[in-house]
This record gives structure tokens, C-alpha cells and sequence, in this order.
């Protein structure tokens, strides 16, 4: 199998002042072509470093793929570092030259009379017009097979030339190798829990299939690869597998969003909704908003952060504020019985927490979430625990309230355990 490489190259992404897509989306279409990617390796705009980045990346690819430096300015230095490594001499390029004039007479304008750097190309390369704009990306292929691609770092001129020359050509050269993956979303249980229950089916896998765990706040994603002629058997067999020991647990598939899966039930059924929430500021409701159409199912939602606001607009009993406290079960089933009469809706949900930094107790510790249920005839919390920061404990409250009103509404049942 082909094995494949990737070198971004900018300051601007060393500093975090630019995030590399450019890396996440070739990995992808490499992989759809059913390469390995062996290698993605980013360097400064400087040229021991390009040097560098060049021969790390062929040291373990046969397809070295690279982005950025290929402007006019002093600091696109990638041309002349990857020559300097090659030891290849520097030459003006007619096609090159071309690609620039027919840039500028796109938009209306004169080209430059010295386009400079934009034109020179490594004795050897071929030149790959850019529909986008002025720098063209640049294919080489040595005497032993092995292929070196320079690529614009503009995403939007990075994709154009790949789409229109480097991805043809490279399955031209070697065919679409049988590769699949599949992404399954689990939702409640944590990486260390889940790889446990899996731990079997996991052991008994062949080598041509792979099994990735991908944490994230109250939410674990299981990417399947398989490699061969039968890797869609491969994959569905494994799915299933899964699907029997973890149950409930899974709620989507590939890019599914839990409010999409949320949104889909409730749609379906007929239902609408409303949320009252303290320790998420809102954060419940503008997720469910995300999906477009949400308005057939959300009636509204009130964020109840004082005691004044529980008591006043979602009907809590002062006393139950007192004795039991904001964060606490009958405090959570009330704002949420509250909510549900205030707004009308078929459904209303709350949630009540100890979001941290401080505020715990020996009783209450930080982490600690209350989330309300309400429908008809039933009015019920579930506790959940989180860990101890802020921001997190916000995002995985929202994903427990989503996935409890997921499990009442599917009859799945209701699951624990630790984030």
C-alpha cells in the first residue's frame, strides 16, 4: 500500500496565530484514495527547516505532499529550499508565467511586470495551473517513482489544484486502494469504560483492521479502518459487534450531531420542547438551535441562574431552595416541571450544577449536575457527576441533558457512568 506524507510550512501556524486544516483535509483525500498517511510534519518559513520537513517526509513516504511558501514575498521560500535539497537549479517558467497573467486577467487587472518568485520553478518540476490564483502548484517525480508535490497554503488554492490535477494523477498512477472507515459516536461513558467493554472484540481483530478511540467532554467517537477487498465486510462485521456490547450507548454515525439525533426524535414524534438551565447559561438550547429547522419542536427555554428567577418564572418552592438547595433532585424536577407549564411544551428539560472552580462541598462537590425530565404523567432527575473544570463540566452537562431526552425517547433505558 501506498504510503503517503505531508508538510505544512508557515510561521503562522508554529505560533497558533493560524489553525493547519490544510493537513486535516489532504490526510482525508489521501485516505480516500487508500493511502497510508505515514507522516504530517509542520516547519517554520525558514529553509534548514523546509530542508529538513523534505527529507523526514520521503524518508517514509513514496508521496510527499506539501503547503505553503509558494507566494511572492521574501518569506515563500519553498521553491528554493526544496531545489537546494534536491540540488536542482532555479529557472523561469513560461506556464508559470501564464498562470499568472491569466489570474490577473480574471479579475481585471494588469500583472505585474516583475511577477518575481511566482514564476520560478526547479529544473524538473512541472508546472500545475492554479484556477484561484497566482501560484501554481508544482509536480516532481524522481528516478526511483518517488513524487514531490508543492501546493499554494491558501486552502482555497491548495483544494482547486488538487481537485483538478494532483488528485486525478495519483490515482491515475496508483489506483484506489481498498480502504474504508467508519466512525460510530458514543455518548456517556468514557474512553478507559468503553475500551474495557471492548476489550474482546478488540483482541480478536486481523491486522488489515484498526480500531481508534477518540475522547471528547461525555463523548467517545470509534473510528473503524479496514484494509483489503473485503474491508466493507471487515467494518460491518466489527459495527455489529460493537453495536451488541455497547448498546445505547452509540447514538450516530460519521459526522452526526447529538442534537441532530435529538432533533430527528422529537420532529418524528411530534413533539416540542423547552429548557430551563442554570449552570449552562444556555447552552443546552443554542445547541438544539444549531440544527436548521429546530423551530418545529423548540418552544423556548429561560436561564434560571438566581433563585429569584427558579422561583419566580419556573414556580420552585422556596422552601425546597432552602432545605434541599438549588443543585439538588426536587430543585431540578421542579424547573423542569416549571418549564414545561410555563412554555407549554410536550417535554421540558432542566439542568442544576456545580460548574466549579469553587463552590462544592463536602456533599455537593464540584461537577456535581442535576438533570430534570418532564412529560406527561412522569416528572423524574438523574445525577450526574463531572470533573473539575469549568468549561468542560458546561459542555458535558449539555450532552447528558441531550442524551437523556434521547433514551426517554427512544426507550433505550438510561445509562451511567464516568465522563
Amino acid at each position: 500500500m501506498t504510503r503517503a506524507a505531508i508538510l505544512t510550512i508557515g510561521h503562522e501556524l508554529l505560533i497558533g496565530q493560524v489553525i493547519d486544516t490544510n493537513a486535516a483535509w489532504l490526510a482525508e483525500e489521501l485516505n480516500r484514495l487508500g493511502m497510508i498517511v505515514a507522516a504530517s510534519l509542520t516547519v517554520g518559513d525558514a529553509s534548514g527547516a523546509i530542508r529538513w520537513g523534505v527529507e523526514q517526509g520521503q524518508s517514509c513516504s513514496e508521496v510527499l505532499i506539501v503547503t505553503g511558501g509558494l507566494g511572492p514575498t521574501r518569506d515563500d521560500i519553498t521553491r528554493e529550499s526544496v531545489a537546494d535539497y534536491l540540488g536542482l537549479p532555479l529557472q523561469d517558467s513560461e506556464l508559470a508565467l501564464e498562470n499568472v497573467r491569466a489570474r490577473y486577467a480574471s479579475w481585471g487587472h494588469r500583472p505585474p511586470q516583475d511577477p518575481g518568485r511566482l514564476i520560478q520553478v526547479p529544473v524538473g518540476f512541472e508546472v500545475l495551473f492554479n484556477p484561484v490564483g497566482t501560484a501554481p502548484g508544482l509536480w516532481y517525480q524522481d528516478g526511483g517513482g518517488r513524487i514531490i508535490v508543492l501546493l499554494p497554503g491558501v486552502p482555497a488554492e491548495m483544494k482547486a489544484i488538487w481537485s483538478a490535477h494532483v488528485g486525478p494523477r495519483l490515482t491515475a498512477l496508483y489506483g484506489r486502494s481498498a480502504i474504508m472507515h467508519r466512525t460510530l459516536r458514543t455518548v456517556g461513558l468514557g474512553e478507559t469504560i468503553i475500551q474495557q467493554k471492548l476489550e474482546r472484540v478488540a483482541d480478536g481483530l486481523p491486522r488489515s483492521v484498526q480500531l481508534a478511540y477518540l475522547p471528547a467532554p461525555n463523548q467517545v467517537r470509534l473510528r473503524i479502518t479496514a484494509h483489503g477487498n473485503d474491508a466493507a465486510r471487515q467494518v460491518a462485521r466489527l459495527e455489529d459487534d460493537i453495536r451488541r456490547v455497547l448498546g445505547s450507548c452509540l447514538y450516530g454515525v460519521e459526522k452526526e450531531r447529538l442534537e441532530e439525533v435529538v432533533g430527528a426524535i422529537l420532529r418524528e414524534a411530534g413533539l416540542t420542547i423547552a429548557v430551563a438551565e442554570s449552570c449552562t447559561g444556555g447552552r443546552v438550547l443554542d445547541r438544539l438551535t444549531n440544527v436548521p429547522g429546530a423551530s418545529d419542536y423548540i418552544k423556548g427555554g429561560i436561564v434560571a441562574y438566581s433563585n429569584e428567577v427558579k422561583q419566580r418564572m419556573l414556580s420552585v418552592d422556596p422552601a425546597i431552595l432552602q432545605t434541599e438547595g438549588a443543585v439538588s433532585e426536587e430543585t431540578a424536577r421542579q424547573m423542569a416541571a416549571g418549564i414545561r407549564s410555563q412554555l407549554e411544551a410536550d417535554i421540558g428539560l432542566s439542568v442544576t450544577g456545580i460548574a466549579g472552580p469553587g463552590g462544592g462541598t463536602a456533599t455537593k462537590p464540584v461537577g456535581l449536575v442535576w438533570i430534570g425530565y418532564a412529560a406527561s404523567g412522569r416528572v423524574e432527575a438523574h445525577q450526574r457527576r463531572f470533573g473539575q473544570n469549568r468549561l468542560l463540566n458546561k459542555e458535558r452537562c449539555v450532552m447528558g441533558v441531550l442524551d437523556i431526552v434521547r433514551l426517554n425517547l427512544s426507550d433505550a433505558g438510561a445509562h451511567t457512568g464516568p465522563a
